[in-house]
């Protein structure tokens, strides 16, 4: 029998509190009312609630469907999540990892950044909360009430540290987790979002389903930015045949094939030279591997748009 309580902060003050990796093992979680506290749950869950805290710093490792903050205020967190969702909040501070189209509502002072973390159960809980790291949505915010004249929400500078917001657990139990939280370590690649591009030029790569194929995606963005371009989006996703004609056009038919055997997982480079240098970097590193990458800069920019345009109509955003 599941005691609820096992699976609830409440009304903790100047405390650091957590669970551990295996101890939610995808229950639900609720966190109300606490206050200066340092909250860390290094596991996955269904969904989590977080009403009424103040001044807490709050780490939430993968939750397979929403996570809600209602009347939060001066919060600093990292969040994974299908879903996120916040009402009648003021000042917090989130690095996101999120699946679908961030909502907030009646909240003000908001400040996003990308999700960058790692321990090393973390990539099993993402697999478990059936979240993908390459679906991650984390600066396309929806602003449910938007005031005219105003802006309720901002981006993270870029410069912004994980570890500034919210430190690594004091407390002696919850120091047995193996963070890093050195940003060319984070489980989810860190991209760029909304950012204003650096360059006009920007290169699409797409790699088919495999056993490597996260390890090749990863692989190909430590390459690229490793050459100082840098990775704007990515995504997983399904596709069918008529989708390949969308995207791949002329070089759908040597593609199709290859869709049956599961999602592929897009990158979109940025950088003067990007299709140059994404096209080298798979020639001299990927030799054997089939993969899809925009032939020129004209037609690159096109790629970009048609597989992100199919994208987002597949995940309904």
């Amino acid at each position: 029998q599941v005691d609820p309580k096992d699976y609830a902060f409440s009304g903790l003050k100047n405390e650091t509190v957590g669970r551990l990796p295996g101890k939610v093992a995808g229950q639900q979680f609720v966190i109300q009312d606490c206050e200066n506290c340092s909250i860390y749950i290094f596991d996955h869950s269904a969904t989590i609630t977080i009403d009424d805290c103040v001044n807490c710093q709050i780490f939430l490792g993968p939750i397979k469907g929403s996570v809600f903050f209602r009347d939060c205020k001066d919060c600093k967190c990292i969040v994974a999540c299908q879903q996120f969702r916040t009402r009648d909040c003021r000042k917090l501070e989130v690095f996101l990892c999120c699946a679908t189209q961030p909502i907030i509502e009646s909240s003000t002072g908001m400040k996003f950044g990308c999700f960058q973390y790692y321990y090393p159960e973390l990539a099993l809980q993402f697999k478990d909360a059936g979240l993908s790291i390459f679906n991650n949505t984390w600066s396309n915010i929806h602003d449910f009430t938007p005031v005219s004249g105003e802006n309720n929400w901002g981006l993270l500078p870029e410069t912004a540290v994980v570890q500034d917001y919210v430190p690594l657990p004091s407390s002696e139990e919850l120091k047995a987790v193996r963070i890093s939280t050195d940003a060319t370590k984070s489980i989810i690649p860190i991209t760029r979002g909304r950012r204003q591009k650096s360059s006009d030029e920007s290169c699409l790569a797409v790699f088919f389903a495999g056993d490597y194929t996260i390890a090749n995606a990863r692989k190909l963005i430590d390459e690229m930015t490793g050459k100082g371009f840098q990775l704007v989006q990515t995504k997983e996703v399904l596709m069918k045949a008529e989708d390949a004609h969308r995207v791949f056009q002329q070089h759908a038919s040597e593609f199709i094939p290859l869709l049956e055997k599961g999602p592929v997982v897009a990158l979109e480079f940025n950088g003067d030279g990007a299709v140059e240098g994404c096209r080298s970097t798979i020639n001299d590193v990927f030799s054997g591997t089939k993969v899809f990458v925009s032939e020129s800069k004209a037609s690159a920019s096109q790629d970009v748009d048609n597989f992100y345009n199919f994208a987002d109509m597949q995940m309904g955003m």
